[in-house]
């Protein structure tokens, strides 16, 4: 039965949840500075965060890691937005409005929209801005983003010219965009809310790298300082005209490489909100009466990447049969019950339970079951195509507590396996980005991922579509299955919500048959906040909303 299910409004309130950005990893923090925030020009205060240096400068197609990120996401603002509990919000878009098979879009923007050096947010600034990522003289991390949209494939051709456009793009006038994409794409109105789909003034395409350093946007705050591995201050925005106004004078995002050093400065005041407490305070920081305690579900996913590249690990038999063995031979309920005191939540798909098409009884889910048994069989199996030899190991950045969780796994897998199976540690998130940015990595790596949007699909296309391997997006093992794709395309062409929510599952079992990545928890909120402060809450990414709180 056909109906307007799929339309924006209705799609964004059949999620729990939303959020505004994603991230291809989990950072740690932890910064020994201590000394006095800067003061903002007025009389409210600076509110003091943790953060990791992010890996490159702050343009948001460019930008697929937290420490840049959590930054963006209050620089700029895009078309829609999804508040703390879910709700849609139109923010430069006045509206958005579909054809009859959600392969076109027109998107009428409101007026008086501008970036913080005085320029107008108009229908160019958004269409400019996706180009740019689109084409491939770029470079940019986020560029499948845009696969979608009619053109893109052209402007991956690396004899394009580099101020080629989007052909699915028409600027009607200054306050007019039409969409129009390659393939059906239902939730490509929730799509907008990710940063990649942030507009950019024309300044930036005079020097981007320059641009990303000191970055114009049209979000609640405005950049103010970077000092790199120190701390980057934003300021309110005083012109800003969306829903996410700023209730404080500004943001310090500081710098640490030691989550216990952040923590210590939450307890002592000198941090305002800490995101993820670091695991040696899970067992008393709810009852620590120096901070203030926050716990709740939580839809971040934490596991690793086992690359395509890696010998013995190809998508196929052998490699699958390695894949299902490696996730079988680990106890997820302990390691959450044992390291994590039950702040995380075993995975039993590829998504989260804060999303509607989360399931727990999908075909090929008892990969992710703990069976030690079965875990030997495959390998054995895979054993009999060809010999393993040499080491296992899983790569992680030691600026957060990763090296807990992955030492557990890795004497699961010499216990269980019989392999030698260890911990390769990097000194910093950054480190380890960027071996695995240009593909020099050469071992499994861990991976995290924050929701940007409220859909099941935020959790495939990103990461796991062919079009976002190889540099293009998120799909960092350079995972590339046609029956994944197809099934991936068949969900996104249902504009009916319970057809796209059976294709999404379809889509999912494929994934956990081949197991591009590992999937082991759900990152529950186990956060806490300076007595101090006040009015923080935590959105569907798990991330505080900085802008709500106050002192």
């Amino acid at each position: 039965m056909a109906s307007k299910s799929w339309s924006i409004k209705i799609v964004a309130a059949l999620a729990a949840g939303a959020a505004l950005i994603s991230v291809a990893g989990c950072g740690g923090s932890g910064n020994n500075n201590t000394s006095t925030p800067k003061k903002a020009a007025t009389t409210d205060e600076i509110i003091k965060v943790d953060n990791t240096e992010p890996q490159s400068p702050l343009v948001p197609s460019n930008t697929n890691e937290m420490g840049g990120g959590k930054v963006i996401r209050y620089l700029f603002e895009g078309l829609v937005s999804y508040d703390a509990k879910g709700k849609q919000h139109m923010e430069v878009a006045k509206s958005i409005t579909p054809n009859a098979d959600a392969t076109q879009y027109t998107i009428k923007l409101n007026d008086g929209w501008k970036f913080t050096n005085g320029e107008k947010v108009t229908a160019s600034s958004f269409a400019d801005a996706w180009s740019y990522a689109a084409n491939v003289k770029n470079a940019q991390k986020q560029s499948s983003r845009m696969s979608i949209i009619k053109g893109y494939d052209e402007l991956q051709n690396p004899s394009v010219a580099a101020d080629a456009k989007l052909s699915g793009l028409e600027v009607k006038d200054p306050l007019t965009l039409v969409v129009t994409l390659k393939s059906p794409d239902s939730v490509f109105p929730i799509q907008l809310a990710h940063q990649s789909f942030f507009p950019l003034p024309s300044a930036a395409y005079k020097d981007i790298k320059a641009f990303g350093k000191a970055p114009i946007g049209d979000g609640p705050y405005k950049f103010k300082s970077w000092q790199p591995n120190t701390d980057i201050l934003v300021v309110k925005n005083p012109d800003y005209q969306g829903s996410r106004k700023a209730a404080n004078a500004g943001i310090d995002y500081r710098v640490y490489t030691n989550e216990d050093a952040a923590y210590a400065d939450l307890q002592s005041g000198n941090l305002d909100v800490m995101e993820e407490v670091p695991q040696s305070a899970l067992k008393t920081f709810r009852t620590d009466s120096s901070v203030k305690a926050f716990v709740q579900p939580g839809s971040s996913y934490q596991g690793f990447v086992i690359p395509e590249s890696l010998p013995h690990f190809a998508l196929g038999k052998e490699g699958n049969l390695r894949r299902q063995a490696i996730s079988m031979a680990i106890n997820r309920k302990q390691i959450v019950s044992k390291i994590y005191q039950n702040t995380k939540t075993p995975s039993t798909d590829f998504t989260s339970p804060l999303v509607p098409e989360h399931s727990k009884e999908l075909k090929n889910s008892a990969n992710l079951q703990y069976n030690p048994t079965k875990a030997k069989e495959l390998w054995k199996q895979a054993d009999q195509i060809s010999k393993f030899t040499g080491d296992f190991k899983i790569a992680y950045n030691s600026d957060a507590a990763h090296k807990p969780w992955v030492d557990a796994v890795s004497n699961s897998l010499k216990n269980t396996l019989g392999i030698n199976a260890s911990g390769d540690p990097y000194p910093t998130f950054s480190d380890i980005r960027n071996q695995v940015t240009d593909r020099s990595i050469k071992t499994a790596f861990r991976s995290g991922w924050m929701l940007d949007y409220p859909t099941a699909e935020d959790y495939m296309t990103p990461l796991y579509s062919s079009s976002s391997a190889d540099g293009h997006g998120s799909n960092d093992g350079d995972y590339k299955s046609p029956a994944f794709d197809a099934a991936l395309a068949k969900a996104l062409s249902q504009t009916d919500v319970a057809k796209r929510t059976a294709d999404f599952k379809s889509a999912q079992e494929i994934l956990l048959n081949d197991l591009p990545s590992i999937p082991l928890w759900n990152e529950d909120v186990a956060a806490a906040a300076s007595t101090k402060v006040k009015n923080v809450h935590f959105d569907y990414t798990n991330l505080p909303t900085y802008n709500t709180v106050t002192k």
